[in-house]
């Protein structure tokens, strides 16, 4: 009889929070998931799968940086959901970067790009890591004329643009492949979209604090990529070594604003913010507990939130919903 009293209660708290998941759903390429726009290509750069194939072996290749040391792949890792678990990632000759690199998930969304918004297009975003000193330390025209070295990206250059390796296909082959990256599978999602019993009570109440006017989470981190790309101060510091979206505009009303980032995948993205200063979500989220450090450019709704100890477990509890296994085990993005 005291067996069975456990087995009893013992099914009754395993029935508390039971999670149903769904099995991995291994999205194909440029396939949209529920609830998430259509991807806008360029004219000059519609996917195919030539042109995906040629950008995927371009990065996972070294042979883009100048000493072939390092890829796009280097800092951008598939199972970190393509960002780093490093501050600050090493670029050729071990040169210590200047910026915390950010996941490449739903990149295709973007309406401007680095954390300052200075690049409009994916396609000359690719040349930011290429020419800077920290990264690749190259140009891109050199790297063309490596390419016309071998056969296989000559040819797959021509299957795909009907040109030889240049400087055009270089970034549309890459960026082609990185508008691929798509995630919108997580939990979450499938608890919004299709099964309402993949989240437990706790991280239901998590969520619900999120989307609350008490924290006001979801007025930056909004809509399906959990992020209105705006630029903003979120009081990481009083004097910032780095100026952010000055740096672009010479507006001092810019000083020390970043791009606000997308909160998926966000479990495995750590270290956080643009200087990777948090190694954990907990940190996070003591950060605007507090109310961030005084400055004159800090977004006014951040302030004391003065949340308790349950509550903030249930806040990191949801965000590491948002994760999506679906995505970062595809074998389709995987070297």
């Amino acid at each position: 009889m005291k067996w069975l009293y456990i087995i009893i209660i013992m099914l009754f708290i395993s029935a508390c929070e039971k999670i149903e998941i769904e099995p991995l759903h291994f999205f194909g390429l440029m396939e949209v998931p529920e609830g998430f726009p259509n991807v806008v290509e360029p004219n000059d750069n519609q996917f195919s799968q030539k042109r995906w194939e040629l950008g995927k072996k371009l990065f996972y290749d070294p042979i883009m940086s100048s000493d072939s040391s390092i890829s796009c792949a280097s800092c951008h890792a598939s199972n970190l959901a393509f960002s780093d678990d490093v501050a600050m990632s090493l670029g050729v000759q071990n040169r210590l970067g200047t910026r915390n690199s950010p996941t490449l998930a739903n990149i295709a969304y973007h309406p401007y790009f680095t954390r300052e918004g200075g690049v409009p297009t994916l396609e000359m975003q690719i040349l930011v890591p290429i020419q800077e000193h920290n990264e690749f330390d190259f140009n891109i025209l050199l790297i063309a004329e490596r390419l016309k070295n071998h056969p296989a990206y000559v040819e797959m250059a021509s299957d795909a643009y009907n040109r030889e390796p240049d400087a055009f296909v270089i970034t549309r082959a890459l960026a082609c492949f990185e508008r691929s990256l798509i995630s919108g599978y997580s939990r979450y999602d499938q608890f919004v979209n299709y099964n309402k019993n993949t989240l437990t009570r706790s991280e239901q109440r998590g969520m619900d604090l999120f989307f609350s006017e008490k924290t006001n989470c979801s007025s930056c981190h909004s809509d399906f990529n959990f992020t209105n790309y705006a630029f903003e101060n979120n009081g990481l510091y009083e004097e910032y070594s780095d100026e952010g979206r000055f740096r672009l505009t010479q507006d001092e009303a810019d000083k020390a604003l970043f791009k606000v980032p997308t909160l998926r995948n966000i479990e495995l993205t750590a270290p956080y913010m643009h200087d990777g200063s948090f190694t954990t979500l907990e940190e996070v989220i003591e950060h605007y507990d507090s109310g961030g450090k005084n400055h004159p450019h800090k977004n006014s709704l951040i302030q004391p939130l003065n949340l308790s100890n349950k509550e903030k477990k249930e806040l990191v509890a949801f965000l590491k919903t948002l994760t999506d296994e679906s995505f970062t085990n595809n074998p389709l993005f995987q070297n």
